[in-house]
């Protein structure tokens, strides 16, 4: 059987994908509302606070990089310690859905289908996401491609389509709340960073080159997808001002409408959407791929093709109940997702780091073997 093998430019191009829709789509919007016009510094905290937790994340599989975190978790302490951390995985990409959906929905729902029933846009994006995540990782990775392609190309566009109504006063006076509460909304954005270093946990043993390079290209991963978010940070607080971009939820769709290139292409939010949909569908594919992989760790089931169809029908049904009301949606956005993602997303990490020092020579036996 052929082995996987994801290239170093498909994992730099799966986490900007995995990061980038909802990063640009919801969090602009609430640290807008919770810091103001610093929303661009705190996003610039998280992406350094990123890079840090990414570089943990690799220094977990560093002697072990033929093994993912859930296979570390078994040799450490054995198949129950491996099914705890499967489950603690299965929660994040569960709830993590829900952001996805939320971002995914509330983009095409709200500015161009509005009549449309919700449960369309779930089925038709679980659709696309399984045939995606049957095929395989390296499907995935070439998908992951085109969509940094895309990325670049919308944010190239973006930038030239603000330029005539950028007005950096919109961003003065710089930390206005100061400090301590700037690095406290930036948790709001590293937020965002949980769903990529699960990827982390999962797929760096496919990685050609997750030896010699896999801390490099971990945080180079982080600060490209850091500097494409933060281009919208400042876009967003210059040309909308943080007093507007904190009422929307798709706040990146307003500064879309705002941007005009000449007179013949005004209605920018369309070029928007479609060069959006590769990423935000990855995310879709990639939530599906996680839930389904450590599922099938969980029951016992060798490939993880088998819990496709399973996970995809409580995606959908918890998806959908998130995304039904707005107000349930932002709730479960601000206040309950974060309460998820982090303690999982960082505190996995640590623990593992802090077991594997402490069995250090059942670890070097493994690496040996």
């Amino acid at each position: 059987m052929k082995k996987i093998q994801i290239t170093n430019g498909m994992f730099i191009a799966m986490v900007v994908n995995l990061i980038f829709a909802k990063a640009i789509g919801l969090t602009q919007g609430v640290l807008a509302r919770a810091i103001g016009q610093d929303m661009w510094v705190a996003t610039l905290l998280g992406m350094l606070q990123g890079c840090a937790m990414m570089y943990i994340a690799y220094l977990v599989v560093r002697r072990t990089p033929h093994l993912n975190y859930i296979e570390l978790g078994e040799v450490l302490l054995g198949k129950w310690f491996g099914k705890i951390i499967a489950l603690l995985i299965f929660i994040l990409y569960l709830a993590g859905f829900g952001p996805v959906l939320i971002t995914f929905v509330y983009h095409i729902k709200d500015y161009f289908l509005p009549e449309a029933p919700v449960w369309l846009f779930t089925v038709s994006s679980l659709i696309v996401g399984a045939i995606g995540c049957f095929y395989g990782l390296e499907v995935m990775g070439r998908i992951a491609l085109i969509g940094l392609l895309f990325i670049f190309l919308l944010n190239i566009l973006i930038i030239i389509g603000s330029t005539n109504e950028f007005d950096i006063r919109n961003l003065l006076p710089l930390l206005e709340h100061g400090f301590p509460q700037t690095a406290a909304a930036s948790l709001h954005f590293d937020v965002d960073w949980s769903l990529a270093i699960m990827l982390v946990a999962l797929i760096m043993p496919f990685v050609s080159e997750a030896v010699p390079r896999g801390s490099q290209l971990g945080v180079v991963s982080i600060l490209v997808s850091g500097m494409l978010i933060v281009i919208w940070a400042i876009l967003e607080g210059a040309v909308l001002s943080a007093e507007v971009t904190s009422q929307y939820t798709i706040s990146c769709m307003k500064l879309a409408r705002n941007a005009h290139i000449g007179n013949f292409l005004q209605r920018y939010e369309m070029i928007m959407i479609a060069l959006y949909s590769v990423s935000i569908l990855f995310e879709v594919m990639f939530c599906i791929y996680g839930t389904s992989v450590t599922l099938s760790k969980i029951i016992g089931i060798k490939s993880h093709k088998w819990m496709i169809i399973p996970v995809c029908l409580m995606l959908g049904i918890f998806g959908t109940w998130i995304v039904e009301d707005h107000f349930r949606a932002i709730h479960y956005l601000e206040q309950d997702w974060p309460k998820i993602a982090l303690p999982i997303a960082f505190g996995l990490p640590l623990a593992l780091l802090t077991l594997r020092l402490l069995f250090r020579k059942k670890l070097n036996s493994a690496a040996r073997s």
